[in-house]
């Protein structure tokens, strides 16, 4: 079986003449090079040359030599004496653009780590820079076009260090499930006389941001020069567990279909693309073994999206919440058959639709897509195996909050579960057990494995959407995930239950990397960050969080009000949905920009599927499994993608790009020590129990919590009504066991302060004692009175200042008498050689005459200068010099 490797160079120079840049490409060991030439003589068109040989270092350095001999001026004392110079050093390629003009070169300047998977690294962008091919001559023999400057700031209004990810060796583009998945079609076991065979998978262009940036380059130049780029969000933390790291990676991936932002994008276009859909990918993997092929991993996958449909929301008055229309109607559920097809080709089946957009309104507005969204399923299960129908479960999350006797996250921890148990989830290693039922379908036969090697896959995913699928559906997820992790880390061994409880240090990382990651999607499509968090859910966060709330209102309706316009904008250029032209309308000319995401408004012609068999029937017959995944193999066209790995060091080498011992680093800077970590960052400094699936809440709340709904009610009403009194209040105020609740300290530690303690009624006072908890119940030590033998060491402590100043008359005078017993008990013995040593005063002890003599000596030679040197002195230094020639 061939190795599912991508060859990427890691490191790039740019090198420039009058005629031409010259790009040396390395990898990370700088032994491997490759050279590109690109033409800066012509103003337009971009030429691209590349021999697609390898070169030495040797090589590389002769090249560059005769470059720099060549290209020198012949006339001495000409502007620009040097014939070649180095103008940028990057670590990738993002690919080649032109507006009106010349063409540009965007390359990253910068880069940081953000995860490591299996040895892979994930790097996110930090810094690019953008190069203008032509050079000074064509630019001056040209009139400039008025549009080119503003479209180059259109397009640079795509922040590329804004959340934008790539990796070397790793495959972002595609599920963890996917890559580890072997290639059908290499025969297994067979090496080459070169050395084993690599093969160079093809991304999901789906995910690929950059793929418009590559579309005329791309054929031209070695597949090693390409870097695909992903925008969403990528974090991971380090979940140590009494010594053994557990890796649990968050990957969001933003489909570039159908892009935009909030308003301007809504519902789905006639292709079936969904705005605002964004997979899911949750990871946890035994980070003790890095072999990415050998180790154990699990990942779960879910998705989220805008409700397939072409509705819009009315923006030309903006209020807080714009009605919602229907543009179209769709009675055979096109648009949505179009769409859930994709997803059964890519995760198999089943497909569960988790829809929690409000159901009942006193004026129908989130109803409407809740309707329309049932009708086209019950229209498209008609046509599908019973067996793989859409499943479709609805849930109005907004009335659950609303209620207090209602609990969202209950019932969306009982829709994890069925979520769960149906689609399972992805294993991959030796010695791993599932802890779910598994179908016969999900488990495969990996080549070349033991019969201890376990590969179950996932079949199927969960699609959850709301109207904005920010808020609600980034809780739902953690919810689902949530469950999902409980199973992952028992199949890794790591728990012995599948069951997480909230408070934990796991839990609360993994809310973390949740509530990052709804951020950041929030930011992308709505301007701000999540209005409602996790926690706001849960019903556990501060009266604090409120004021956030607000303000996170008013900011994304700034943003939808007054910049939406000018990102979506920069998104339809910098995906290439707009391509400028001389004779064309400009970019911010355009009324709308519908029939740019429609291809049946632009007038294309696209083969509509059957109203009933609106599947690709090769989807249907591949079920349960993925299509994507069962078909992936080499066909005759494929043949190019093998490669001869002749030195294999040619691949990533993952020590070496882990550890990098070229470079001078410590274990402080490396990305595993930095990595959010659940001992260093989560952990309480006062914790008795080290695990981090332990609850971490006092014992006071833990008590609390214990207590049914009703209970804590009468608990309260009873110390309201304690501490309003003005009488004394005994036993007999408290309720009564018939009114459910009961009367002893221990159930009701709360509000023991105003209960009968030792048999004595308290005052309607109230106490410090009685409004926090007891050094006992937070340190597990009750402070008590000292003995009197501890009192005693203490006072002999406390005499050695007093005496120490007794004994220095010119000092402070003490006040105050020293007990005898006491003076003769801490009687100090000086053992300096000074006379007086203390912290006023020293006197410097005597000298002896050969040390003064070896000073003066010293001094002398700074006076007169050095003495003539011995015979013996002379041989050892001649004896130095001649050992230090050969």
């Amino acid at each position: 079986m061939a190795n599912i490797m991508i060859c990427n160079l890691q490191k790039i120079v740019l090198y420039e003449t009058k005629a031409r840049f010259y790009v040396i490409g390395s990898n990370n060991t700088e032994d491997i090079f490759r050279v590109l030439k690109i033409d800066r003589t012509e103003p337009c068109d971009l030429h691209i040359s590349d021999d697609k040989l390898e070169y030495s270092r040797s090589e590389v350095q002769n090249l560059l030599r005769t470059l720099e001999v060549g290209n020198r001026p012949k006339q001495q004392g000409q502007k620009g004496t040097a014939g070649l110079a180095r103008t940028v050093s990057a670590f990738g390629i993002l690919g080649f653009v032109s507006f009106l003009e010349g063409h540009y070169i965007i390359l990253i300047t910068k880069r940081r780590r953000v995860a490591v998977i299996g040895g892979h690294t994930i790097y996110k962008i930090e810094d690019s820079s953008m190069v203008y091919i032509p050079n000074d001559a064509c630019v001056a023999a040209k009139v400039p076009h008025p549009d080119e400057a503003r479209y180059v700031r259109n397009f640079q209004n795509v922040d590329l260090s804004s959340n934008f990810y790539f990796s070397y060796s790793y495959d972002l583009t595609n599920t963890l499930q996917h890559n580890l998945t072997p290639v059908i079609g290499v025969p297994s076991g067979t090496k080459e006389p070169h050395g084993p065979q690599v093969y160079r998978p093809q991304p999901m262009m789906k995910f690929v941001w950059n793929a418009f940036l590559w579309s005329h380059a791309c054929k031209n130049v070695h597949p090693d020069w390409v870097t695909y780029i992903i925008h969403g969000f990528i974090g991971q933390a380090n979940v140590c567990t009494f010594g053994r790291s557990i890796y649990i990676a968050l990957i969001a991936r933003r489909s570039n279909q159908f892009a935009g932002t909030r308003f301007l994008k809504r519902g789905a276009n006639s292709e079936g693309y969904v705005a605002n859909e964004v997979e899911t990918e949750q990871i946890v993997h035994d980070a003790s073994l890095t072999h990415f092929k050998r180790g154990h991993y699990t990942s779960f996958v879910q998705v989220r999206g805008s409700v397939p449909g072409m509705w819009s929301q009315d923006i030309s008055n903006m209020v807080p919440k714009p009605p919602i229309n229907l543009d179209m109607a769709d009675p055979y559920a096109r648009l949505a058959g179009g769409h859930f097809n994709q997803l059964l080709g890519r995760y198999g089946s089943p497909v569960i639709v988790i829809n929690l957009v409000k159901k009942r309104e006193k004026r129908k507005r989130e109803a409407i897509l809740s309707e329309e969204l049932e009708s086209a399923i019950k229209y498209l299960n008609q046509f599908l195996p019973p067996r793989h129908s859409i499943r479709y479960i609805e849930l109005d999350m907004a009335r659950f909050t609303k209620n207090p006797k209602l609990n969202v996250i209950n019932r969306l921890d009982a829709i994890a579960d069925m979520v769960v148990k149906q689609t399972g989830l992805f294993l991959s290693g030796p010695h791993i057990e599932p802890s779910l039922p598994v179908r016969p379908q999900a488990r495969c036969v990996y080549p070349n494995a033991d019969d201890c090697f376990t590969f179950i896959k996932q079949m199927g995913t969960a699609r959850t959407n709301c109207v904005d699928c920010l808020d609600r559906t980034n809780t739902a997820q953690f919810v689902i995930g949530k469950y999902a992790l409980g199973h992952q880390l028992f199949c890794l061994g790591v728990v012995d239950s599948t069951t997480l409880k909230f408070d934990t240090d796991a839990v609360r990382m993994l809310e973390d990397l949740y509530e990052d990651m709804g951020d950041t999607l929030a930011l992308q499509y709505g301007g701000s960050q999540l209005v409602h968090s996790i926690r706001t859910y849960r019903k556990v966060s501060p009266w604090t969080s409120h004021s956030r709330d607000i303000k996170q209102t008013l900011s994304r309706y700034y943003s939808n009000t007054f910049s939406d316009a000018d990102k979506q904008s920069a998104l339809n250029l910098f995906l290439g949905v707009f391509r400028p032209h001389l004779k064309g309308p400009s970019l911010w000319d355009l009324p709308t920009d519908y029939y740019l995401h429609h291809s049946e408004a632009a007038g294309q012609i696209i083969n509509r599927p059957s109203y009933t068999q609106w599947f690709d029937i090769r989807n249907i017959q591949s079920l349960p499994l993925p299509f994507n995944e069962l078909e992936k193999s080499l066909s005759q066209q494929d043949q190019s993608a093998i490669l001869q790995s002749t030195p294999p060091a040619e691949c990533i080498d993952p020590y070496f790009d882990y550890y990098r011992p070229a470079e001078l680093t410590s274990l402080q800077e490396l990305f595993c020590s930095n990595m959010p970590h659940s001992v260093r960052d989560f952990m309480p400094k006062t914790a008795q129990n080290f695990s981090p699936f332990s609850v971490r809440v006092s014992q006071s709340k833990t008590k609390e919590e214990l207590l049914s709904t009703d209970q804590k009610a009468a608990a309260r009403v009873t110390a309201e009504r304690l501490v309003t009194a003005g009488s004394p209040k005994t036993s007999s105020d408290l309720p009564s066991s018939s009114e459910g609740t009961s009367s002893t300290d221990e159930e009701l530690s709360e509000p023991r302060s105003v209960a009968n303690i030792g048999g004595k009624s308290r005052k309607q006072e109230i106490y410090m004692e009685d409004l926090f908890p007891t050094t006992k119940e937070v340190y597990g030590v009750a402070i008590q009175n000292p003995e009197r033998q501890d009192i005693s060491i203490y006072q002999r402590f406390v005499s050695v200042d007093l005496n120490s100043r007794s004994s220095c008359p010119d000092v402070h005078s003490v006040s105050g008498r020293v007990k005898r017993c006491m003076k003769r008990a801490t009687r100090l013995i000086p053992n300096s050689v000074f006379s007086l040593d203390s912290s006023y005063e020293v006197t410097p002890p005597t000298l002896s005459r050969s040390s003064r003599a070896i000073y003066e000596a010293f001094v002398l030679k700074g006076m007169v200068g050095a003495q003539p040197v011995f015979c013996k002195d002379q041989d050892i230094y001649r004896k130095f010099v001649k050992y230090k020639s050969m």
